[in-house]
Order: structure tokens, then C-alpha cells, then sequence
């Protein structure tokens, strides 16, 4: 009878994947300063490995490139951000599109923080 869940074998490619990926996105961040367009090729590479492998990019990768033209974000340089009606927003200089991003975890451990505070405040007697 067969285990359920993958074979260890694709487990291992999509680690490696991943690391790859990483590995990438370091190297654009290092190189993007002097060389923009071989930040913009790391991006390329790291997408194509990820398709290939099933991998999705983490999410803190995922927002250090423009998803319409894929150009490594330089910040200051090639995109602008804004806090917009609960959302961040990326604006790309390079294909003119916005990419908007919730914040709302943020918001809630905010609010949750405050409460806490209200809390001990009221429970407390003068």
C-alpha cells in the first residue's frame, strides 16, 4: 500500500527549488545597485525555476518585483509606494501599473495591542 503525501524525491526538488530561489533574489539584491538588468535576469531565473518546480515565491520575495514587467524593485528608483484605504501600493516606473498589497495583520495586531492596553487600564483601580 502506498503513503499518502508526496514521494520524498519531488519533496527534495521543491527544497531545492526554493533555496535556489533565495539564492537568486540575494544575488539581485546585491547586484542591483550597479547592474539593473542582471537584478532583472536573477528575477526572471527565479520565476522559471519556480514554475518549473511548482514552487510558489515567498511572499516577502514576491513584493521585491514588479508582477506586470518583472523588473527587481530598487527602493526609491524604479518604484514608489503609498498606504492607500487599508493597502499598500507599489507603482512601477518602468510599466506604469499599480500592485496593491493588504496590510491588514498588520492592522490587526495593532488593534489587538491597543485593546490589551484598554484592557489592563480598565481592570486597574485607582
Amino acid at each position: 500500500m502506498r503513503k499518502k503525501g508526496k514521494p520524498k524525491k519531488i519533496r527534495k526538488i521543491k527544497q531545492i527549488a526554493l533555496e535556489r530561489i533565495k539564492i537568486l533574489f540575494e544575488q539581485a539584491e546585491k547586484i542591483a545597485k550597479e547592474d539593473p538588468s542582471l537584478a532583472n535576469r536573477y528575477v526572471y531565473l527565479a520565476r522559471k525555476i519556480s514554475m518549473k518546480a511548482k514552487v510558489r515565491i515567498p511572499r516577502e520575495l514576491k513584493r521585491r518585483f514588479c508582477k506586470h514587467c518583472y523588473v527587481y524593485f530598487i527602493p526609491g528608483v524604479n518604484y514608489r509606494v503609498r498606504i492607500q484605504r487599508g493597502k499598500v501600493v507599489y507603482y512601477c516606473f518602468n510599466c506604469k501599473k499599480y500592485m496593491r498589497f493588504p496590510y491588514v495583520k498588520e492592522q490587526k495586531a495593532k488593534r489587538s495591542s491597543k485593546n490589551n492596553h484598554l484592557r489592563v487600564n480598565k481592570n486597574r483601580k485607582i
